[in-house]
């Protein structure tokens, strides 16, 4: 798995896990949606990539050749 695609999943993952957080748990959660809806398109402008500076060092995606997340 590339470091971009593990990202995505990433992403894709929190924002399920907000959402049913939202809705079974307390309105609040919402927040936790539009911080990781703000951190995308953030990192599609500054290419500055959170998530995917903490995977690299975790190893995820080393085999990822030249993802536009690996110059993170």
């Amino acid at each position: 798995m590339t470091l971009d695609n593990a990202v995505r999943a990433f992403a894709g993952t929190m924002v399920l896990i907000s959402l049913a957080l939202t809705y079974f748990v307390s309105p609040h959660f919402v927040w936790l949606t539009v911080f990781i809806g703000f951190n995308l398109i953030q990192s599609s402008f500054t290419g500055i990539c959170p998530a995917a500076k903490i995977m690299k060092k975790l190893g995820i995606g080393r085999d990822g050749g030249d993802a536009s997340c690996n110059r993170c």
